[in-house]
């Protein structure tokens, strides 16, 4: 899973997708961290000083930066100064993430395993499934096949954003898990409460928007027998600070943290607030469901009330989107007949794109 913002579906040409380079990635990550740590602390440093301490030559450490650059890590290069990061990095900490968890998050989480790079955390968890305890969190700097549902590209830019997936087993199987995708959201606006963000909504079932702009979304994928125990993979992506360079390819209106909030968010703290916020409602829904978030995702639904298109693998149809019902199944209103949709390979789209409102605040990144 991936922070970041739909591009398209995989396979997908153009240059939106081109900028994914699997090589040019890779160069870029090979000294990126280390890089990074020695410019974190905002002075400038000669590539001289850069090349002794990272053991290559001044020539390999150029051929970083801009590979680094390329990835939307912003850098001033001055001659007769040297280099340094224009604006802060914060790079994942395990110590300080686990330092922000609450008693249910210490005691319930079972592993916490970070990544410079992977391709990603969703599919990372799912390889491994069998081997890991539940409550096994897996987050990566960057991704270099960040997926959304139906298969569609996220893009994932080196530490920018927040790419986390959780492993979670519960003893009943799929079908007893209906809503889940809506109580995740639940607990991820909670967090972003928590971090400054009051009016975040929930779009069915797995986005969350600003002022109709996407600030984040989540990916859920099960793995069991129908009536057996049941492995879940939980991936949320938010978009904490996107470089102007990479955002300008997305297709939709999206927004971030820090155009929201105006400051730039502690990444360690977002991903602590947001396992603590996931392992407790995790903790309640094995014992009662959906039925207490009902009311809390219905407060918070932006799509209430507005004209919507849903579009399924027979074709789409248009109409009032009259919220959610008991089992998490999305009510659309057409011709006076009130259908239901429950989620799968189905997308939800406002027909009022037009009207829609454009992300805002500081430097907003349109």
């Amino acid at each position: 899973m991936g922070a970041g913002l739909f591009i398209g579906r995989m396979g997908r040409s153009g240059p939106a997708v081109a900028v994914f380079d699997a090589g040019c990635y890779t160069i870029a990550m090979l000294q990126g961290s280390a890089l990074l740590g020695i410019l974190a602390d905002g002075q400038f440093h000669s590539g001289e000083v850069l090349g002794r301490t990272l053991g290559i030559s001044r020539a390999g450490v150029w051929k970083h930066l801009q590979a680094l650059k390329a990835r939307g890590i912003e850098i001033d290069s001055v001659p007769g100064k040297g280099h340094r990061l224009n604006g802060s990095i914060e790079l994942l900490s395990e110590a300080d993430i686990r330092a922000g968890f609450g008693d249910t998050a210490r005691v319930r989480l079972a592993g916490l395993e970070l990544h410079q790079q992977i391709d990603s955390t969703n599919s990372e968890l799912r390889r491994r499934a069998a081997a890991l305890p539940s409550g096994f969190a897996c987050l990566a700097e960057a991704q270099t096949a960040g997926r959304g549902r139906s298969n569609r590209v996220w893009l994932s830019p080196y530490a920018r954003n927040l790419y986390l997936s959780l492993l979670w087993r519960f003893d009943t199987g799929p079908d007893a898990l209906s809503g889940l995708s809506l109580a995740v959201g639940v607990a991820v606006v909670r967090a972003l409460r928590r971090t400054g963000v009051a009016d975040a909504g929930l779009k069915w079932p797995n986005d969350i928007l600003w002022r109709d702009a996407k600030l984040a979304g989540t990916l859920i994928e099960m793995n069991g027998e129908s009536c057996g125990d049941c492995s879940v993979v939980i991936g949320v992506g938010i978009n904490v600070c996107m470089p102007r360079l990479l955002g300008a390819a997305i297709d939709q209106a999206w927004t971030d943290l820090a155009s929201v909030t105006g400051t730039h968010p502690s990444r360690n703290r977002l991903a602590a607030v947001l396992l603590d916020e996931l392992a407790e409602m995790l903790a309640g829904f094995e014992k009662t469901g959906l039925a207490p978030l009902l009311e809390e995702w219905r407060r918070h639904d932006i799509m209430l009330g507005r004209e919507v298109t849903v579009t399924t693998a027979g074709g789409g149809e248009s109409g009032i989107a009259r919220g959610i019902d008991d089992r998490g199944a999305l009510l659309v209103e057409a011709d006076g007949v009130v259908r239901p949709y429950l989620s799968g390979d189905v997308s939800l789209r406002l027909r009022d794109t037009g009207s829609a409102r454009a992300p805002s605040g500081p430097d907003a990144r349109t």
